[in-house]
């Protein structure tokens, strides 16, 4: 089998497309960004123009690296270590990034982590971390984000918007999923907070989406991808027939976060290569 070929699993799937400036003068901060997709939007947002702040929890060197690439697109970028489900280090993450970069014009809630068991099996502590995290997190972002956003207004040059928020969620908003019910809680908890801070804020100018990924190439589902064997059983679940990468759900937040897409409000932008359009039907079921 040619290395090339969509079913070996090392194989990048993803064209490579150039990211534009779009975003030249705007600060970002991208929450879960030392790896995975928060890795691919932080550096996405750094070639298209925007300094950027790299949250992350935990890996001090995957941060500092990120940041390093960034720094190399031209742009200013920092490291901050910051639990999002913490109320006290979100405000203490945001203080910081106001210090450095004057204000925040682009939030991307990307921070989100798994703690699978069959449901009969679960723990209160694995329910809790991941609606901590994964939720919890995304709303305490959100409302210093939204604070700034109202404080600074919208600056015309800089942005139709007066802020742009991001809420990176996944099929499983949709697609129900056993075995993980606090993970797929969690996402369609994000995409009702989503919808209900964007009817709330869009009449202030700030700008509420979110990206739904599906089978994305990340450290948190190696084993869905890593041998030839599971990629084929994964490829069942997608029509277009290769894994997503890290950089398809970096084009979408460019353009979520750009002036381009500046009559979009309160929209889930599903990039999953169809997985949400349940293939197994195709056939009958």
């Amino acid at each position: 089998m040619s290395a090339s070929t969509p079913s070996d699993p090392q194989a990048s799937g993803a064209p490579d497309v150039k990211i534009h400036p779009l975003l030249t003068g705007q600060k970002a901060l991208v929450t879960g960004a030392n790896s995975g997709i928060g890795r691919g939007v932080a550096i996405a947002l750094g070639r298209a123009g925007a300094d950027v702040m790299v949250n992350y929890v935990a890996g001090d060197e995957s941060a500092h690296a990120v940041v390093k690439e960034i720094c190399g697109c031209g742009v200013k970028a920092i490291a901050y270590q910051a639990d999002v489900s913490s109320e006290e280090q979100v405000a203490g993450m945001f203080r910081h990034l106001i210090q450095e970069f004057g204000t925040v014009d682009i939030l991307v809630n990307n921070a989100g982590l798994q703690r699978d068991a069959a449901f009969r099996d679960m723990t209160l502590a694995q329910w809790n971390t991941v609606l901590g995290v994964n939720l919890t997190g995304q709303c305490l972002c959100a409302r210093e984000a939204i604070r700034e956003f109202l404080r600074r207004g919208v600056v015309p040059a800089v942005s139709c918007a007066a802020g742009k928020i991001i809420c990176m969620s996944s099929v499983h908003q949709e697609i129900p999923w056993g075995g993980h019910a606090n993970y797929a809680t969690s996402k369609g908890g994000i995409k009702l907070l989503m919808e209900s801070l964007a009817q709330e804020v869009a009449p202030l100018r700030i700008r509420v989406n979110g990206i739904a990924p599906g089978a994305v190439r990340t450290p948190i589902n190696t084993s869905a991808w890593q041998t030839p064997e599971a990629y084929t059983e994964l490829m069942k679940l997608v029509p277009y027939g290769r894994i997503g990468e890290p950089e398809d759900i970096a084009r979408a937040a460019i353009w979520l976060a750009s002036d381009q897409s500046d009559y979009v409000v309160g929209t889930t932008l599903f990039v999953d290569g169809g997985m949400t359009l349940y293939p197994g039907f195709s056939t009958g079921g």
